[in-house]
């Protein structure tokens, strides 16, 4: 498990075994020597510290020549271009990534707007759809009442036409009777006639008084014969009018009968438009599985652009962590006598 921190000792002891294998002590390389242990920034100070007690060390006990000053300076000056073209690079690469994030975080936002768009508009035709389920239901019940107040109507009248033909029949048969009363009358008087004719010859001396009974006997039958005969017309006309009525019940029953036929397609009319709720109930559920996918989908672009922008904003920090330590490092002065070390280098 590694430590918190490095002693000044320990980075010391780490460069100089370094040194002794020919490399180069970077603070990268130190810190792998140390196994991972402590903070680049602690490693960089104390090697920092180490070149320059090596650099007073060397200067105060062998002074250089002018020539070995302008190589030192040379070497100085190669290894801050140096370190500026790897610190121009890093920044460049910080910069491509810190704009790939940026377009990534962009392409998020306007994916985001476009679902949020595609939201609004299947919210807008969920409510256009229910408002038609409504009005279907509105339309279906004004329907079934429409049906049940016809078919109210059409009983009332069925009974008023069984009533109708119960007094036709009635008067029909009241007709039947009055002819049958008159042909047994007729039929009577026939036999009574014919009685008289065989008594004619056996009765000639009453034939008077029995002529002139059977005259009131005809007048009074004369008079009961002409009563029923004007019950008959009135009894005809009667039957007429029945008839009459008949006719006009029955033009009802037929008018009623165009009615029904036309009402048929009432029952077909509702069984489509339950059809169609089912279908719009259908379409119903099929655009709440859309909205819960779209939702779900959004939700799923909110977290990559949550996540997008955690990835530029960690980006961004390391890039401000790098150049805080661009600005914390030091450039090496054109002045100081470079270590053993730098000079192995």
């Amino acid at each position: 498990m590694a430590r918190g921190g490095v002693y000044k000792s320990e980075v010391e002891k780490a460069r100089n075994a370094l040194l002794a294998q020919g490399k180069h002590p970077s603070v990268d390389a130190l810190r792998v020597a140390l196994g991972n242990t402590g903070s680049k920034t602690t490693i960089h100070r104390y090697l920092k510290e180490l070149e320059a007690e090596d650099a007073q060390g060397v200067g105060g006990k062998f002074p250089l020549s002018d020539a070995l000053a302008d190589l030192v300076s040379r070497l100085a000056g190669q290894l801050n271009a140096e370190a500026d073209e790897r610190i121009a690079d890093a920044q460049a690469r910080c910069d491509a990534q810190l704009r790939d994030c940026t377009a990534a975080v962009e392409q998020a936002r306007q994916e985001s707007a476009t679902l949020t768009a595609q939201l609004r508009r299947t919210e807008d035709m969920l409510q256009a759809e229910q408002a038609e389920h409504k009005a279907a239901q509105a339309s279906l019940a004004a329907a079934t009442n429409t049906i049940g107040q016809l078919e109210e109507r059409i009983a009332g009248l069925s009974a008023r036409l069984s009533e109708h033909e119960a007094h036709a029949q009635s008067l029909e048969q009241k007709h039947t009777h009055a002819r049958e009363a008159l042909e047994h009358y007729r039929a009577s008087v026939r036999e009574q006639r014919d009685q008289d004719q065989r008594r004619h010859e056996h009765q000639v001396q009453q034939l008077q008084i029995d002529l002139r009974e059977a005259r009131d006997s005809v007048t009074s039958k004369n008079q009961e014969l002409l009563q029923l005969n004007r019950d008959n017309v009135r009894l005809t006309e009667q039957a007429g009018q029945q008839d009459r009525d008949v006719r006009e019940l029955r033009a009802q029953v037929r008018r009623l009968d165009e009615e029904v036929q036309a009402l048929r397609p009432l029952p077909r009319e509702l069984d489509g438009l339950q059809i169609r709720w089912a279908n719009e109930q259908l379409a119903g559920e099929a655009l709440r599985a859309d909205l819960t996918a779209v939702r779900e989908a959004l939700a799923h672009e909110q977290a990559s652009r949550q996540a997008a922008e955690t990835a530029a904003a960690l980006a961004t920090a390391r890039a401000q962590a790098f150049e805080d330590m661009l600005a914390r490092r030091a450039p090496i002065s054109t002045d100081e006598t470079p270590s053993t070390s730098t000079l192995g280098s």
